[in-house]
């Protein structure tokens, strides 16, 4: 399958992502996994999730991320999957948060769940409406340098 680079990055993707958010939700973890099976078997390398799903299941989410991260390292794929997550949805926990606190908290959070050292694409979900953007852009900024950082120290 041809992949596309995404400008400014080294990061190559096929032309179509899988949207997690029915991991934990309307697909168990053994669904999952064989969905996901059945995605890469085809050439696709694209998976998008967020940190909250399926919070609507649990209240708080993470059951998305938990499962792609069982996944990813139970076919040591990791270097070959593009891997975009999100922050900033609104749970049973907590409204719509783009705060630099939430950010720095959730980033490390979902990179405990999706068992990786690094996320190759991390956005914002949702607006809060009240978070300025220089504070979620200078949580972005933290996010990387703290990655970078610990890669360097590898």
């Amino acid at each position: 399958m041809e992949k596309r680079k995404i400008k400014n990055t080294d990061l190559s993707i096929a032309p179509v992502n899988f949207g997690g958010n029915v991991f934990g939700w309307t697909l168990d973890e053994k669904q999952s996994f064989d969905i996901l099976d059945q995605f890469t078997s085809e050439g696709f390398n694209f998976i998008d999730t967020a940190d909250t799903y399926s919070w609507w299941v649990n209240g708080k989410g993470g059951q998305s991320e938990e499962i792609i991260g069982k996944w990813m390292k139970s076919r040591s794929n990791r270097q070959d999957m593009v891997l975009a997550t999100k922050v900033g949805s609104e749970t049973k926990e907590h409204g719509f948060d783009i705060s630099k606190k939430h950010i720095l908290k959730s980033v490390d959070e979902s990179l405990q769940r999706l068992q990786t050292d690094h996320i190759d694409i991390y956005y914002t979900h949702f607006d809060d409406n009240t978070t300025p953007v220089e504070e979620t852009l200078s949580a972005y900024d933290v996010s990387i340098t703290k990655a970078n950082d610990k890669l360097h120290n590898l």
